[in-house]
């Protein structure tokens, strides 16, 4: 069950509905291509309505999580299933398929079963066959999650690249944010059911609209508080740990509960000899992990509230757990959420 919700693609336009599992990304997937039914509204296509709509009247192509390949039809069948369906002349039929294989960069392996390819390869079989059909709109629900890491992120680019190609407009169902923020030119973020923001990557990431996005997307440091004073230049928070941050000008009453972002990679070490830092934090190391060429601390700043810091560079691998540490925040770099 979904709420009331409404959003727009534009054409061409990539655009990913973004959650965490039960949020409704799927539903509202399965309803613009006709497995579903809404309780109310419309769904428009081109300014066609298209919800009373069968499936197979839409014009949308789908490609689903597990692929849904015919295992006893080879590639060049499975790709030209639909096409037969659509009573699609023989020699119209062979030049479509071997484009749309082209395409994807299988026209070596057209007569191949599906159980012979990689995942990676029925991946790209499985878009082929909806490609082939020429639809106005291409759905993906999760195409990428049965793809081990290095594959997943390898063929997302590839994705990626195709759609561009083919100027096609694309709804792209992932719970994986990473995915989301490289793919599209616009994320629609759910949650139970409702659309929490929508924007693009950028916008979403350096700008959340809720505290729920703020916590989604990428890493970040999340202080409840109130503001207790605004300026023409910056606006202060107290937050419920006593810590007292400044930000860029906020619109807001004082008195007001905000809740404040600060990403772990926008925080730096506090230098001795600089009169000029801006929110500057203290506290003991309690956890200290190495990844390669950034380094992850975990500064405690009261019993409830921790820190998470990401610093780059090998300067940075000589601070150790129990250290005691100051650090600053940069007011740009210091967001104020408003609900």
């Amino acid at each position: 069950m979904i709420g009331p919700l409404s959003f727009s693609v534009g054409a061409g336009e990539f655009v990913s509905l973004l959650g965490p599992s039960g949020c409704g990304k799927t539903t509202t997937l399965r309803c613009i291509a006709g497995f579903e039914t809404p309780s109310d509204g419309g769904i428009y296509l081109d300014g066609d309505r298209i919800d009373a709509r069968p499936p197979n009247r839409r014009n949308v192509g789908l490609v689903f999580q597990n692929y849904a390949l015919f295992p006893h039809l080879t590639v060049f069948e499975n790709v030209a299933f639909g096409l037969r369906l659509r009573r699609c002349r023989e020699d119209e039929l062979k030049q479509r398929v071997q484009a749309a294989l082209d395409l994807v960069g299988l026209p070596q392996l057209a007569e191949r079963f599906p159980k012979q390819l990689s995942g990676g390869q029925q991946q790209r079989v499985a878009i082929a066959r909806s490609v082939v059909l020429e639809p106005r709109l291409l759905l993906f629900d999760e195409p990428l999650s049965n793809l081990d890491l290095k594959l997943r992120v390898m063929m997302r680019a590839e994705l990626r690249r195709l759609q561009q190609r083919l100027g096609k407009t694309a709804i792209y169902v992932t719970h994986d944010q990473g995915e989301a923020l490289a793919l599209s030119d616009r994320i629609v973020i759910m949650s139970n059911g409702k659309i929490e923001q929508v924007g693009t990557p950028l916008e979403i990431y350096e700008r959340p609209a809720t505290p729920f996005v703020a916590d989604f997307i990428g890493s970040s440091n999340l202080f409840n508080g109130e503001i207790v004073a605004n300026s023409a230049t910056s606006t202060s928070v107290r937050t419920e740990t006593g810590l007292v941050l400044q930000a860029l000008p906020t619109p807001g009453e004082i008195g007001s509960r905000v809740t404040v972002m600060v990403r772990p990679e926008n925080i730096e070490v506090a230098s001795e000899n600089s009169t000029n830092v801006e929110n500057l934090i203290s506290g003991d190391v309690e956890e200290k992990t190495f990844l390669g060429q950034d380094l992850h601390l975990k500064l405690r700043l009261s019993e409830k509230q921790a820190l998470s810091i990401v610093l780059a560079g090998r300067t940075a691998r000589t601070h150790n757990a129990g250290d005691r540490l100051t650090f600053s925040v940069a007011r740009s770099h210091v967001y104020v959420i408003k609900g």
